[in-house]
């Protein structure tokens, strides 16, 4: 199965197979400095400004292009903000968030859920990120999404 796939308009659903368990899996997903290490695109670094990992809580991020590459903040800078939504403890993590733009094709709240389940000694995650932006191509945010999972495996699997 492809780690990604698009399934519907302003909408990516992935899968991606971790040789680590839910816990470690879980925690990498509401530590912000793993965060800052994993959910960011190649070519991008991460810098969190805000993360309260509870249900009700806020974060605040930064994504900065390193090469090619046009921000939805600034030339080169995406920034997005939002709240945890549903922490089910090694299970589902649901946050909502929305970017910081004037550009009305890349403004909308999105939700993102991460849903974690055992599978061939290890996790399988499964994401969604549903009302994607119309400015935003959903074969680039797919590339995106799938870049920053490969990065979720090769930490929660101690290859970082």
């Amino acid at each position: 199965m492809p780690p990604l796939a698009a399934t519907a308009p302003g909408v990516t659903r992935m899968t991606r197979h971790v040789n680590a368990p839910r816990h470690r899996v879980y925690q990498a997903l509401i530590d912000p400095h793993a965060v800052a290490a994993w959910m960011v695109p190649d070519g991008m670094s991460s810098q969190v400004h805000e993360f309260d990992a509870r249900e009700g809580g806020h974060f605040r991020i930064s994504l900065t292009y390193h090469g090619d590459g046009r921000g939805k903040t600034d030339d080169r800078t995406d920034t997005y903000h939002g709240h945890f939504v549903r922490l089910v403890p090694d299970r589902q993590v649901v946050q909502m968030m929305a970017f910081e733009t004037d550009d009305p094709a890349m403004q909308g709240e999105m939700t993102v859920k991460f849903t974690l389940a055992d599978a061939a000694g290890g996790t399988d995650v499964v994401g969604e990120h549903l009302n994607v932006p119309p400015g935003i191509s959903l074969a680039d945010n797919d590339t995106g999404w799938r870049m920053a999972l490969d990065k979720l495996a090769r930490l929660v699997e101690g290859r970082a």
